[in-house]
């Protein structure tokens, strides 16, 4: 399949508002468009740093700022399309051949992941070059 950025949005979580607090939950294949197999949060970012670069061969995420805000910045090899998440219902769906770099971050920002498959090193593409080498390969005819 043909990924891009256009098959990449923001879903909006479910949230149920009470006068103690709201609350946002979720669940495979209901509001999130996969099984979940890998949970993971990044935290403490350096002020000026920044995360991510790179893309993944087959695994699908989820990215919700769960406090702070963020940018995520997206790009398959023909279109770029950035985000910034600040709020803990929004999600965002990244499918995979989606090369994505997060700067921005706030101050106490936290980035909560959701991954369609355990840890996999060989699902990375941490090169740059290698990766739009990788996207014109598979757009050929």
């Amino acid at each position: 399949m043909n990924w891009s950025v256009a098959n990449c949005k923001v879903l909006d979580l479910p949230k149920v508002q009470d006068h103690r607090g709201n609350l946002t939950f979720l669940e495979g294949q209901r509001h999130v468009p996969f099984d979940i197999k890998r949970v993971y949060y990044v935290y403490d970012v350096p002020g000026g740093a920044h995360r991510a670069a790179h893309a993944h061969r087959a695994l699908h995420q989820l990215y919700i700022a769960i406090s702070g805000s963020f940018d995520v910045h997206l790009d398959d090899g023909r279109e770029q399309k950035s985000f910034q998440l600040n709020r803990s219902h929004y999600g965002l769906y990244i499918c995979p051949m989606v090369w994505r770099h997060i700067d921005n971050f706030s101050s106490n920002s936290v980035l909560l992941v959701l991954a369609s498959e355990v840890y996999d090193e060989g699902d990375y593409i941490r090169d740059r070059d290698e990766f739009v080498r990788v996207v014109s390969e598979s757009t050929k005819p």
